[in-house]
Parts: C-alpha cells; structure tokens; sequence
C-alpha cells in the first residue's frame, strides 16, 4: 500500500468514527421540525435529498462519487439504527455544508445482503465552521446538532444533521435514529 493509499484510509476511518460517534453520542434529536410519517415527504430538504441521492441508490455509483463504506453497520442504543455510512472525506474535511453535496450517504441493509438508500447525514467539524460562521449550521430552515468535547469517543466538537428521505422514520425525518432501521440482515461488523 502506498503511502498515499495509507493516509486516505487512516482519514477516512477517523472521519467515520467521528460521524459514528456523533450519531451515537446522543439520541438527541435535531431541533426545529420532526416531522413524522407521510410529513417527510412534502418537506423540502427531505424532497432535494432524494433529488440529490437518487443517482445513489446503488452503492457502486455512490462508491465511484467518492463515497466509501467507514464502518459496520450502526445500532442503536436501544432500538432502531443508523444503518451503514458511505462517507465523502473531501466533503467532510472542506469545512462546508452544501445541501446539494451531503457528506455522507445512509443506505440500510435488506435480505440478501443488498443495500438500500434510506437517507443523507450532513457533518461539519465544529473547529473549521466556526472559523467561518457565527452559531452553528442551519440546514433550510432545519438546525444541526452539535456534540461537545471532550466526548466519550475523545473527538472534537462537530454538527451533524440527518435526513431520512428514502424512509419515513416514525420518531422523525431529522433525528439522529432511525426506527424502522435494523442491522439484522447485515453479516459484517456492527456498531
């Protein structure tokens, strides 16, 4: 492995673990609309993100738009899940939130060992985008959570703000838990 090769695996997997541990820091859920049901679908960002992740449905065309598996499948902490994240490490890193380019894609897995997209996870570290802005990052009307440090994953703060646009989740098209997500049906690692 060239070292190069090296370095984009080592980011990638710490980028990952921050956006896991941002999902499992907290069951808090993202302020302002929780919209519940059918609701989601006549939400605007939750109808851009289905816009923007429709091309993604298969993973592979996620995977050659520069998104890659960070992790197992994830778990709640007491029910339902996140699913798996194929996570943009130039978009993480860039310190930006551009509705129409999210960090990371959520895709859930089904019999067969097949995958499908449920939804989008938008994640800024904290430090860079307070360089910039004044309070934390708001998403069309919708805002990001933030998760302090020190945490107990001992990562920098970082906002995060999730969309299930490809399945209504019953608790909320923004919360960080996906209800009706399980990761029974996926045969690698677990979170």
């Amino acid at each position: 492995m060239t070292i190069t090769g090296f370095a984009t695996r080592f980011t990638l997997s710490v980028v990952a673990t921050l956006a896991l541990a941002n999902l499992a820091a907290s069951p808090a859920r993202a302020e302002e609309d929780h919209s519940h049901g059918a609701a989601s679908q006549n939400n605007p960002l939750a109808k851009m993100v289905r816009q923007i992740t429709e091309p993604y449905k298969e993973v592979s065309a996620a995977e050659k738009a520069g998104y890659a598996l960070a992790f197992g499948c994830v778990s709640g902490p007491d029910s339902g899940a996140m699913g798996l994240h194929y996570v943009n490490m130039p978009l993480v890193m860039d310190g930006q939130i551009d509705a129409a380019r999210p960090e990371i894609i959520l895709y859930e897995p089904v019999e067969n060992g097949a995958l499908r997209l449920v939804g989008a996870d938008y994640l800024v570290l904290a430090d860079a985008w307070d360089k910039t802005h004044s309070s934390a990052p708001e998403l069309m009307g919708q805002k990001f959570q933030q998760f302090e440090a020190p945490n107990r994953f001992g990562l920098p703060r970082f906002y995060t703000l999730h969309v299930w646009a490809w399945k209504d989740n019953p608790t909320g098209t923004f919360v960080n838990w996906h209800s009706k997500i399980s990761c029974d049906t996926y045969s690698g690692a677990t979170q």
